[in-house]
């Protein structure tokens, strides 16, 4: 076949893809960026579907996209995403709640075995305790230096262990130890890295703050200036209106002091003139006492004892804390 013809036909298909591209970045407002390392076909399909609705997921070559991005001058904002176009990853396009996408794809992520030669992407811990493995299993125990004993018929391990850390590869007597112990302890599915939204980029965990604690963050760093500003006499935004608010009470506190007298001040000074004319007309709810019975308590005393003793502790003192 000609290489004209082998040209033509892969502009062919790759046209459509960055069409596809274009309708996408106009119709959606934001953008998460995602890798994809591990990820099988099925659960690439299956992350499809589930977002389906919510979001659309796009795998491409990342030299093709970042030549449909650098050639589409009419948006230069998407060129920010350029630097980001490295490696094993994907676009999530997404609409709405970004926070509620990303929680989406993580219950998507899937268990995995660790398998021999990848590289472990969290640390490995094995917790002491009973096992189900036979005793027949301590020598191959104590080839990875893990003490255990045997314990009613099974193998127990005497201490936490360290078995893989991250960044390292798996061995394969750590892959079989865990196969053996029945343990998943890695998961894969999309992981989002960074977010473009609008123009600009931010990283994904920025997602995890709640907007009240957005609120909160920024509640509090707004006293700080405003107490800085008061404390050093530098009037800011955060400052001015508690300013004004101080400056208004020393006024209010002069004109109560002197003969002087202004609009503001009227209603103030009426107050402390005749305060009987602004207490409240509200009936007030008189809250009975619930009556208590006393009863009497007998005792093998003879009275005259009783008698004695009620006069040199003060009366009827301690009884009347015995109800019925």
């Amino acid at each position: 076949m000609p290489q004209q013809q082998v040209k033509k036909k892969g502009r062919e298909r790759k046209e459509p893809f960055c069409k596809r591209l274009e309708t996408l970045f106009v119709d959606y407002p934001a953008v998460l960026i995602v890798g994809c390392n591990n990820i099988g076909s099925n659960h690439m399909q299956r992350i499809k579907k589930t977002m389906k609705g919510q979001a659309v997921f796009v795998k491409g070559k990342n030299t093709l996209v970042r030549k449909f991005i650098r050639r589409t001058t009419e948006h230069p904002e998407w060129q920010a995403l350029l630097p980001l176009l490295r490696g094993n990853v994907g676009l999530v396009f997404a609409k709405g709640d970004l926070t509620e996408v990303k929680k989406t794809l993580i219950n998507l992520r899937v268990e995995a075995p660790a398998k021999v030669g990848i590289i472990a992407p969290q640390d490995v811990f094995i917790q002491k305790g009973p096992t189900k493995l036979e005793p027949t299993k301590t020598s191959f125990l104590q080839a990875l230096n893990i003490a255990s004993k045997i314990n009613r018929g099974t193998i127990e391990i005497l201490q936490d262990v360290h078995l893989i850390k991250m960044g390292n590869k798996v061995g394969s007597s750590e892959s079989t130890l865990l196969t053996m112990l029945e343990k998943k302890p890695f998961s894969y599915g999309l992981i989002c890295t960074n977010v473009y939204e609008d123009g600009k980029i931010y990283q994904a965990k920025f997602l995890d703050i709640a907007p009240h604690e957005v609120l909160q963050r920024f509640y509090t760093y707004i006293s700080i200036v405003a107490a800085i500003s008061l404390a050093t006499g530098v009037p800011t935004l955060a400052s001015v209106p508690h300013s004004i608010l101080n400056s208004f009470k020393n006024l209010i506190a002069i004109a109560l002091e002197t003969k002087y007298d202004f609009e503001q001040a009227k209603k103030i000074k009426d107050m402390v003139e005749n305060p009987d004319a602004y207490k409240s007309n509200a009936p007030t709810q008189v809250v009975e006492k619930p009556k208590v019975e006393q009863t009497k308590v007998e005792d093998d005393n003879p009275p005259e004892e009783d008698k004695k003793k009620d006069e040199s502790s003060g009366g009827d003192m301690g009884l009347s804390f015995f109800y019925e």
